[in-house]
């Protein structure tokens, strides 16, 4: 049975397919490719069938991650296909949340800098989309931080399913 995880930002041009890049690579690199089906998309439609945004393709190919992308809304019918929906920032998690048909689809959101133990009180992904690169540079370690942890969760998800 496939795993299978999607993350959530705002347009869907920055954070949440740098979020989909990242972890599609840990869960390649963990063998989970066959497993996990990782996705992404916006709480709003804004940039609906445009590619990521120029900056998040730079940095993601900088450090050697894929790019391909197109944006697309999240929808609430998709909860039902999802196992775990990953909200970059309490704002996407609340409106994900309030999204969510029943209270079982509502507890499948998650923010994804709770994967992350150094991350504190402070689980926000900032949203780099009105700075400069560094900006950018920042969201790609505040991701790669918390897919390690992510990982550890998703791989006792898939191993659970599989026993």
């Amino acid at each position: 049975m496939t795993y299978r995880v999607c993350f959530v930002c705002t347009g869907n041009i920055c954070r949440s397919p740098m979020a989909e890049s990242v972890f599609r690579a840990r869960t390649e690199e963990a063998g989970l490719d066959g497993l996990v089906e990782v996705d992404s998309a916006g709480t709003g439609g804004w940039h609906e069938g445009e590619p990521a945004d120029s900056r998040t393709v730079s940095v993601l190919e900088a450090h050697g991650y894929g790019s391909g992308h197109t944006a697309r809304q999240f929808h609430a019918s998709w909860f039902s296909r999802l196992d775990l929906v990953v909200a970059l920032d309490a704002g996407h998690l609340k409106a994900l949340r309030r999204l969510a048909p029943t209270p079982q689809d509502a507890d499948k959101v998650r923010l994804l800098r709770s994967y992350d133990p150094a991350a504190g009180d402070d689980l926000d992904v900032p949203d780099p989309y009105y700075g400069g690169m560094d900006g950018f540079e920042e969201c790609l370690e505040l991701v790669e931080a918390a897919s390690e942890g992510l990982l550890t969760a998703v791989r006792e998800q898939v191993e659970g399913h599989a026993a």
